[in-house]
């Protein structure tokens, strides 16, 4: 009788820590089928993630003195590899601004914009200090009392950020971009304008 007891007993302790192991694993973030070169109780950065953020954007317009400045919010989405401490990846997002500004008679702003970024970083468990920088485009739109006219440009982006692991699956995230839009020649002013802007945004992630 004894034997047997103790053989029960050996199979529930077995099973509890089984059961531990599992629970803390769910907890530092092994969420799915994705390869990761660190131990096995570290936060997991490795997978695809999708989220919102919001920010203020402010900056300048060449050959023009207006400033345009405002809120903006959007979307972002993209994929991490990590190998120990070392997380890089890609990043997208698109934003609709609410920046503008101006100067009379003229009327600059930028509607919408987005990024195609790849990210390098340093993670300490939870926390992930990164680099970026890519590929910008958006819409610089020029008016005056009676006419408007809007330009699509291509430029770059450059910026730096912190991401903080909140919940098994959710981060939170803070951001600064720089942005420069490249110009183009607009009839209503004859000249030849481009939008150049910083951005500050923070911003939440959902981790597949």
């Amino acid at each position: 009788m004894n034997k047997v007891a103790l053989r029960a007993v050996a199979l529930v302790a077995g099973g509890w820590i089984m059961s531990a192991q599992a629970a803390d694993l769910s907890y530092y973030g092994q969420r799915g089928p994705y390869t990761v070169n660190q131990p096995l109780n570290a936060y997991s950065w490795a997978g695809p993630y999708l989220g919102g953020n919001l920010g203020w954007s402010w900056g300048t317009i060449d050959n023009s003195p207006t400033k345009p400045s405002g809120l903006e919010g959007g979307i972002q989405g993209g994929y991490n590899w990590q190998s120990g401490a070392l997380v890089y990846g890609a990043e997208g997002d698109l934003q609709i601004s609410g920046a503008d500004d101006t100067f009379a008679p003229y009327k600059f702003s930028n509607p919408w914009f987005g990024t195609a970024r790849g990210r390098v970083g340093y993670a300490i468990s939870n926390i992930l200090l990164y680099a970026t920088a890519g590929l910008a485009f958006g819409e610089t739109r020029g008016e005056n009392y009676f006419l408007s006219e809007s330009h699509t440009n291509v430029g770059w982006t450059a910026g730096v950020g912190a991401e903080f692991g909140i919940a098994p699956n959710w981060s939170a995230k803070i951001e600064y971009l720089y942005v420069d839009l490249a110009d183009d020649r607009f009839t209503i002013t004859n000249a030849t304008n481009g939008s150049q802007f910083n951005l500050i945004r923070a911003g939440v992630n959902y981790h597949f």
